[in-house]
């Protein structure tokens, strides 16, 4: 339903069937409260809005983790690919930026991804009801065997505190073993070398293992790690030595003009330390993966290089797309489909 201009809409949690190239060419170019409420009406009008009135234009996409914003996001997406006419060159971007959505769980529409308000506090805990990023399931369920044997995981979600506690590891509108292969071919198309891929699925690993140590309190309250078997493999994944992790997980260093004092950790602050470092290692490879991605995205609109004349951006809390518009000429036309 609407709210005046806001859309408000509710995730049906199944495919409802009303996101289709039909759908697309009946809400292309309509007054927007002249249909019923449609991802595909706020679209088009801010869309059309722009070019009238020939200036940046916004979308922000809220709610609740598991609201759908991730899906709204990539349905606007597909809307913008299919509907605004564009040259070859442009459709290699568009191309690329629809197959960077589900490596990313973002959204994105045009030539730059900014990112944007990453829910990093999700890595590490999940209300009822709620799964952690999707990535972490993909790679579990959908992972090659020798991949899973050379990142050390089973193929098991129940076996990684941090993918259970929302409980509901699985759900079966999703299928994270054929999204896994929808990842993995984004990956290659999108210009990430094996190189880059085997480290990816390494940080993602370390996280997985960062969330099952377990801490014991030695006769001083200090923590200790009860087993060192995760800090091995995150030693592995991470090219990290043991003792500097071990280091990092069971004390905090203060640092003084002279010197510099490490400082044991209680139980209760070792496990904040780790899940800080957990959050901090899925943060910073979100941004790298961004940073990928334009990389890879620039390559293809260095060759044409139009006149930057407005800016279209669409965010979904995760990340930030900018979609460049070179002339007001640019209307949804038919006669470009």
């Amino acid at each position: 339903t609407y709210i005046g201009t806001l859309l408000v809409s509710v995730n049906p949690y199944k495919d409802l069937e009303i996101y289709t190239p039909k759908q697309m060419e009946i809400y292309m170019g309509v007054n927007f409260f002249e249909l019923p409420p449609h991802l595909y009406a706020l679209a088009d009008n801010a869309y059309r809005t722009m070019l009238t009135e020939y200036n940046n234009h916004f979308i922000l996409i809220s709610g609740e983790s598991g609201a759908g914003k991730t899906e709204a996001s990539k349905k606007i997406l597909q809307y913008y690919a299919v509907t605004c006419p564009c040259t070859e060159q442009l459709q290699t971007v568009r191309d690329r930026l629809l197959l960077s959505n589900p490596v990313l769980e973002g959204a994105a529409v045009g030539g730059h991804i900014l990112s944007y308000l990453l829910e990093k506090s999700r890595v590490v805990h999940q209300n009822h009801g709620e799964r952690n990023f999707h990535i972490f399931y993909q790679l579990v369920e959908g992972g090659e065997e020798e991949l899973l044997r050379w990142l050390g995981l089973e193929r098991n979600c129940q076996h990684y505190s941090y993918l259970v506690q929302g409980e509901c590891a699985k759900v079966s509108s999703i299928n994270d073993k054929s999204n896994w292969r929808t990842v993995r071919k984004a990956l290659s198309v999108i210009d990430f070398n094996e190189n880059d891929i085997e480290h990816l699925f390494g940080i993602i690993a370390s996280v997985l293992h960062l969330g099952n140590i377990q801490y014991d309190a030695d006769n001083k309250g200090s923590a200790v790690i009860g087993n060192n078997a995760e800090v091995r493999w995150i030693s592995k994944l991470l090219g990290v030595s043991v003792l500097v992790l071990q280091e990092a997980l069971t004390h905090r260093k203060i640092e003084t003009r002279a010197e510099e004092v490490l400082s044991p950790l209680n139980v209760d602050q070792a496990y904040y330390a780790r899940d800080a470092l957990a959050k901090a290692i899925y943060g910073r490879t979100f941004t790298w993966l961004v940073n990928k991605i334009n990389e890879s995205l620039a390559n293809q609109v260095r060759a044409r290089q139009p006149p930057r004349r407005c800016s279209f951006f669409i965010s979904s809390m995760a990340s930030l797309v900018v979609f460049e518009v070179g002339h007001a000429e640019n209307h949804h036309d038919p006669g470009h489909m």
